[in-house]
Order: structure tokens, then C-alpha cells, then sequence
């Protein structure tokens, strides 16, 4: 059958591993942020008396980071939701209107011939419904990958720089 023969090539990528991308970018920012909320948690503590500007320098970027990562994800995500927003939800209800179409006019042959042709049709639109699920998908995945990357970067970036700072600063016996 004709409809068989061609296989669904997708510009997407598999939305399974674009989901598992976002998941491993989740736990490497998650590390990176308990990292980074120890280092700054502890600093606090020790100096919490007596800051020094370095103290109060590094308290006033926390919340300016904060602000600009969120600012940068917000902005991400728009920027990539708006790019798929209206394409793909708009071709998967053509598909399902087409695909209920088909299946009332298969429903409706008379001869085997009639119904093989019909049941062809019904079957290559089954198949493109199936590729715009997974288009779908990914684009949900590209949304969530835009959003996540600013607040992973800072907080990877947080991390290393802390850790370096940590490592040279001498440590209190205490």
C-alpha cells in the first residue's frame, strides 16, 4: 500500500529525547543550585555580623539574577510558543475533522474497491495526526528546553564561580 511506502520523516526531534534533554538540563540546574545555595547559605552564616562588601555585593546579585533569569525565561518561552502556537493545534483539528470525514465515507462504501481507497485515505491521515502529536510534543519540549536554558546557565555558572571562589578564599577552623 502506497501509504506505507513513504516513511514520516519529521523536522522535529524525537520528542522522547527532548524531554530527556530537558530532564538531565533540570538536574544538572538543580545541582548547580543546591551548590550554590550552600556556598551562599554558608557564607551568610559565617559573616552574618560583620558582612563585607564582597557579602553585601554577592547578596544584591542573588536577587538581580533572579530577576533576570526569570525576565529571559518568560521571554524564551513566549518567543517559542508563539513560533507554534497557532500551526500545529490548527493542523491536528483540520486532521481530526478530516479523519472523521474518512471514516464516515468508509463507512459508507459500497464496493471492497470503494473501501480499500477510502480506508488508504483514512489510514494517511491516521498517519499525519500521528506525526503532528509528536510535532506537538517536541514543540512542548522546545518551550520547556527555551525557559529552562537562562536559569540553567546562571546557576551552573553561579556554581563554578562559587566553587572557585571557595577554593581560594582560606577556610576558618572552626
Amino acid at each position: 500500500m502506497r501509504f506505507l511506502a513513504r516513511p514520516m520523516t519529521s523536522r522535529f526531534f524525537n520528542p522522547l529525547l527532548l524531554w530527556t534533554d530537558v530532564a538531565a538540563q533540570t538536574s544538572a540546574m538543580l545541582l548547580s543550585s543546591s551548590t550554590v545555595i550552600q556556598i551562599r547559605t554558608d557564607r551568610l552564616l559565617r559573616d552574618a555580623m560583620s558582612p563585607g562588601q564582597a557579602d553585601v555585593q554577592e547578596i544584591g546579585l542573588m536577587g538581580q539574577e533572579k530577576l533576570a533569569a526569570v525576565s529571559e525565561s518568560g521571554a524564551a518561552m513566549a518567543n517559542q510558543l508563539h513560533t507554534v502556537q497557532f500551526a500545529l493545534p490548527q493542523r491536528a483539528v483540520r486532521l481530526s475533522f478530516q479523519g472523521a470525514e474518512a471514516m464516515a465515507q468508509l463507512l459508507a462504501a459500497i464496493s471492497p474497491t470503494e473501501a480499500a481507497a477510502r480506508l488508504q485515505r483514512l489510514l494517511s491521515i491516521s498517519n499525519r495526526s500521528v506525526a503532528i502529536a509528536s510535532h506537538l510534543c517536541s514543540a512542548s519540549a522546545r518551550i520547556a528546553q527555551r525557559g529552562l536554558r537562562p536559569v540553567h546557565q546562571r546557576a551552573t555558572s553561579n556554581a563554578k564561580r562559587l566553587l572557585a571562589d571557595n577554593a581560594l578564599a582560606p577556610q576558618s577552623a572552626g
